[in-house]
């Protein structure tokens, strides 16, 4: 037990001593001033180019530790050390761009369910009421079991998206 303890603690150690040293060229590093200094980016990418210019050990700049970055630009080190994992990793574009998303969004409407949100809209409203809410469209949908579950924002969504108002 005391054997695999010490294994581990030793693979991590192992682990965290992984450093990055990145070393800019001319081109890298007046790319990354330019980026601070005019344009407009998003903050991930001033970040990162402050990130990089800060960590570079080229001949182009001088040192300064992580723990000097993440205090002066507020990030944390484990930020300071992804960023120069996907420099060092995915290359200088990479590093200044974010990753597109990979998750895969379900809906759960398609246009048999949207044609049929529509007819419900534009049908008279219930007993007792003026005319259709957002909710009451939503919980009419379930109660026809046209749908299993739908929420009152993807009931929005659709009418917005067919250009259809409940107020007119």
């Amino acid at each position: 037990m005391t054997y695999i303890i010490k294994i581990f603690v030793s693979l991590s150690k192992i682990i965290q001593m992984i450093r990055y040293t990145i070393k800019l060229t001319k081109i890298e590093v007046e790319e990354l001033m330019s980026i601070i200094n005019k344009g407009s980016h998003t903050s991930q990418t001033f970040r990162t180019a402050y990130i990089l210019l800060n960590c570079d050990e080229g001949r182009y700049s001088e040192k300064v530790t992580n723990e000097q970055i993440s205090k002066v630009l507020k990030v944390g080190m484990r930020t300071v050390d992804r960023v120069k994992k996907k420099f060092i990793e995915e290359g200088f574009e990479a590093s200044l761009e974010r990753r597109p998303t990979s998750r895969i969004y379900e809906t759960k409407t398609d246009g048999d369910v949207e044609a049929k949100l529509v007819t419900l809209c534009c049908s008279e409203p219930p007993k007792g009421f003026a005319r259709w809410s957002l909710r009451l469209l939503a919980d009419k949908m379930v109660e026809l079991n046209y749908v299993e579950s739908i929420s009152h924002v993807t009931v929005r969504s659709v009418l917005k998206k067919t250009n259809l108002s409940l107020g007119k």
